[in-house]
Formats: structure tokens, C-alpha cells, sequence
């Protein structure tokens, strides 16, 4: 099998190498040319347009697009469906709102081209543990890439959701949950850091990761952070941006007239991170740099 990519950022080059891997053929596109000359040195065969993209895989072809939302993966479709013949498949892999995936859909329909809308978690680590897919679109389309979910999963960690759309709304939930758990984790270690105790909150962290109720891999990423930064997470700025999908997630809720105080908190939350000094921003910004490699503003 051999698989185009466009995008070779953060999460597109270890997609790579890990596809690679498991013995599966990629070559590839970004627009940064450091991007490009990091994946060739990874052993990707890399192209300098999307047409070069194109006829450099075998009939009918199949190619991953893991660039940002909104009109960089709009833009990124339309040229390619000028390229591609029936029966060719495109995978949208990034964060796209849900009703555009629908829209793509449509489009790659009109061209008798397949699509998947796939939302993929696991950050920077995936290439390690695995990315978890959320997998959205056809059948057809969905059995032809099963060997490429199975390199790029864990263990039961891909799904077929549902029809086109199905993948990044499920995607869309899962990250405004993510919201929620990361600002109950803030809140929790701002109280024990502003207690009249001297707290190892390292500590406190890795205890919490051992048979509590509250344990998860947060806690051993947030172990791990404090343990990097020290207590204070002094370098750390409380900036804590916010990627779309937590906004769509609530404007899905107010359309449906479905409740969800914690998550829209959540997402208050970080708009009041970029105006006040608090240390449970410190903490979530922390985390979202050690899950998803995400830039942090020094303090």
C-alpha cells in the first residue's frame, strides 16, 4: 500500500513513521520546506506540488490531508478533486467542524471520489501509544484503509462512527470533554497550591495516578510537567488558546437546547486566561503542551 500526505507538521510526520514502519509506502506534501526536508530525512518520499502528489501514487489512490480547519483544508480538497479520478479517496484527518466534513462529502461525491472525515487523538505521542480514530464516511472507504488504521492504532483504538460528518462531530465531543477534564484538574491543583500546606504537587499527582478514582494519563502528564517546570510552573504563561472545537461544541448544544455548564464554563475559561494571572491556567497549559505539544507562552 502506498499513501499520500498532505501536511507534515507535528502530527503528519510521526503518522509517517509510524505508517512506515508497519511497512506502508508514504510520500508527501507541506508547503514549509523545513516540514519537507525533516520528513525526507524520516525516509518520506517527498513531493513538490499536490499534482506531483497525485501521480506519484498507484490507481485508485488514497490521500491523508492533516492540515489546519477551516480554508486551508477547504482549499485543499477543491485542488485536489481537480487532480483525482473516480474511485480515488480522500481523507480529511484534521479538526474540521463537522457540517463543512458534510460539505467535502458532497463535493467528492459530485467527482465520484470517496471521503472520510477521521478525528485523530493522541497529540505528540501517537507515534509511541497510537492515535485514536474516529472514523466517519462510506463502507467502501472504510474497509479499503483498515491496514492503515491498524498501523495507526492502538489495540480497539479506531471506530467506524458513522456516515460522513460522524468522525469530527465524535471528535468535536471528545475534545470539548477534553475542555472540561483539563479545567477540573487546574481548578483542583490552584486550591491545593494556595493551601496553608506545602504540598508536593508532583507528587500529589503520582499519587492520584495509582488506584484512585481520578486517575488517568492527564495525571501522569501533569506528574511529568511539574516535574520538568517544578512546583510553580513559573515559565509557564496562562495563556490557553482554544482550537474551535470547544466553541462548536457549545453552539451544537444552544442550537439542540442541551445543557452543559461544564464544558461552556470551560471554555469561558480560557477566553479569561488571556486577561488574569491564575495558576489553574498555568496548570492546563501545561498539560496541553505535554499531551499535544502545544506552544506555551512563557510567563
Amino acid at each position: 500500500m502506498k499513501l499520500g500526505l498532505i501536511g507534515l507538521g507535528k502530527m503528519g510526520s510521526n503518522m509517517a513513521r509510524r505508517l512506515m514502519g508497519d511497512g506502508i509506502s508514504v510520500c508527501g506534501f507541506d508547503l514549509s520546506e523545513g516540514n519537507s526536508a525533516a520528513a525526507a530525512r524520516d525516509g518520506v518520499e517527498t513531493l513538490e506540488s499536490l499534482e506531483g502528489l497525485v501521480a506519484a501514487l498507484p490507481a485508485p489512490r488514497t490521500i491523508w490531508v492533516m492540515v489546519p480547519h477551516g480554508r486551508p483544508t477547504r482549499e485543499t480538497i477543491t485542488s485536489l478533486l481537480d487532480a483525482l479520478d473516480p474511485g480515488d479517496l480522500i481523507v480529511d484527518g484534521g479538526n474540521s467542524r463537522y457540517v463543512e466534513s458534510i460539505k467535502h462529502a458532497r463535493l467528492c461525491a459530485e467527482r465520484e471520489v470517496l471521503f472520510l472525515d477521521i478525528g485523530v487523538s493522541g497529540g505528540v505521542w501517537g507515534l509511541e501509544i497510537g492515535y485514536n480514530l474516529m472514523i466517519g464516511g462510506p463502507d467502501e472507504a472504510v474497509e479499503r484503509l483498515k491496514p492503515v488504521f491498524r498501523s495507526l492504532a492502538p489495540e480497539n483504538g479506531f471506530l467506524h462512527v458513522g456516515p460522513n460528518g460522524a468522525g469530527h462531530f465524535v471528535k468535536m465531543i471528545h475534545n470539548a470533554i477534553e475542555y472540561a477534564m483539563l479545567e477540573a484538574l487546574g481548578e483542583g491543583f490552584e486550591c491545593l497550591r494556595r493551601s496553608d500546606f506545602d504540598l508536593d504537587l508532583r507528587g500529589v499527582a503520582q499519587l492520584w495516578g495509582n488506584g484512585s478514582v481520578i486517575r488517568c494519563w492527564l495525571l501522569e502528564l501533569l506528574a511529568d510537567a511539574f516535574g520538568e517546570e517544578g512546583n510553580e510552573l513559573e515559565r509557564i504563561g496562562p495563556w490557553i488558546d482554544d482550537s474551535g472545537t470547544g466553541r462548536w461544541t457549545v453552539d451544537y448544544a444552544l442550537e439542540k437546547a442541551i445543557p452543559l455548564p461544564t464544558i461552556t464554563q470551560s471554555l469561558y475559561e480560557r477566553f479569561d486566561s488571556r486577561t488574569e494571572l491564575r495558576f489553574a491556567h498555568q496548570v492546563i497549559a501545561a498539560l496541553r503542551n505535554q499531551f499535544g505539544g502545544h506552544a506555551v507562552r512563557e510567563s
